[in-house]
């Protein structure tokens, strides 16, 4: 990558791709500014966790801000008037978006649309955000395709990803505006998230509780290593859509691991990078989940000469390496 001395926001940069987004970009020369809630949706110590671990080292600091407040945020793109924006900040989570749909609302329409608007006001270059598989729903043709319809969202978390790709197009179209979105599918590594299956099985796993397991197992997710993610992200940064006539400088991309694995398959690859085995507790299928998340990459490796392909097995143990060092902390 031979782009450096940007100014580059990172919101979410406390949360787990945003920290390692943030500490890459800080590492190839980039001034980072980082943002983030801090909220309880998961143990907010494992945030301030990744904050000294990841971006304090790196000269990185991460302002708590609530990208609801359009005041705050313009206070912050006044400040320090970045080039760029990496958009990671969101509320996480199909399964909690039946429990707390107002967190989505607050966070993932407001807090989107005032980022749009103050990207546009600032004359931001390029806006990268997080998309999510999820927009598929219950997509029956797999891989899923960026040309695949995504107007069935089987939860609100869904809806309102789907809702972003609609809102960052219209802002492209309207203001010329580059906007990229990012299909994320299933990420894991270390420093992730405490409510992902990889992460909850490891903890009670390691405890010798039993682990739930909804659909007999039977449901397939494509996990995606954190490192190919940030790799995908920091190249996609620096390669907007091009401007063409008569189309809005945005684009919508997977990225994921094009591997599929059956759900009792991943349980068998983390028993034995463990070398624990699991105890299971069948459960029926949650309403919100899919049946399966296939990415095809072929776009994302056109645009960019890169997709994803860390194997599940290398990827688990050095989840399962950093999650030891971090339970005995």
């Amino acid at each position: 990558m031979t782009v450096s001395g940007k100014t580059i926001l990172v919101t979410g940069a406390a949360g787990f791709i945003g920290a390692f987004v943030a500490a890459r970009l800080a590492d190839m020369g980039h001034r980072v500014i980082g943002c983030d809630n801090f909220n309880d949706y998961y143990t907010p110590q494992l945030k301030h966790d990744r904050v000294a671990a990841l971006l304090t080292p790196r000269g990185i600091t991460c302002q708590r801000l609530e990208l609801a407040d359009p005041v705050q945020l313009e206070t912050l793109f006044s400040q320090y008037r970045p080039a760029l924006v990496v958009h990671l900040a969101a509320q996480a989570g199909v399964r909690y978006s039946l429990q707390n749909p107002a967190a989505y609302i607050q966070s993932n329409l407001v807090g989107f649309g005032n980022m749009l608007e103050a990207c546009r006001r600032h004359q931001v270059e390029h806006l990268l955000y997080a998309s999510s598989s999820s927009v598929y729903g219950a997509n029956a043709k797999v891989p899923f395709s960026e040309t695949d319809r995504t107007d069935e969202p089987v939860s609100l978390y869904a809806a309102t990803k789907k809702s972003n790709e609609l809102m960052a197009y219209s802002y492209s179209h309207l203001y010329r505006f580059p906007a990229t979105g990012l299909r994320f599918f299933t990420v894991y590594g270390p420093w992730g998230r405490p409510d992902m299956a990889y992460f909850s099985f490891t903890q009670k796993m390691l405890k010798g509780e039993a682990i739930p397991v909804f659909a007999g197992g039977e449901l397939r997710r494509d996990f995606t290593y954190v490192d190919d993610i940030v790799e995908g992200v920091v190249r996609l940064l620096f390669k907007p859509a091009a401007m063409q006539k008569g189309a809005p400088p945005h684009a919508v991309f997977n990225i994921g691991n094009h591997q599929p694995v059956r759900v009792l398959d991943f349980i068998q690859t983390l028993e034995k990078v463990l070398d624990v085995k699991a105890k299971i507790d069948f459960q029926p299928m949650q309403p919100g989940d899919v049946p399966a998340t296939y990415a095809d990459t072929e776009a994302l490796r056109e645009h960019i000469g890169f997709a994803p392909a860390t194997s599940l097995e290398h990827g688990l143990e050095r989840f399962g390496a950093w999650y030891r060092d971090w339970a005995k902390s």
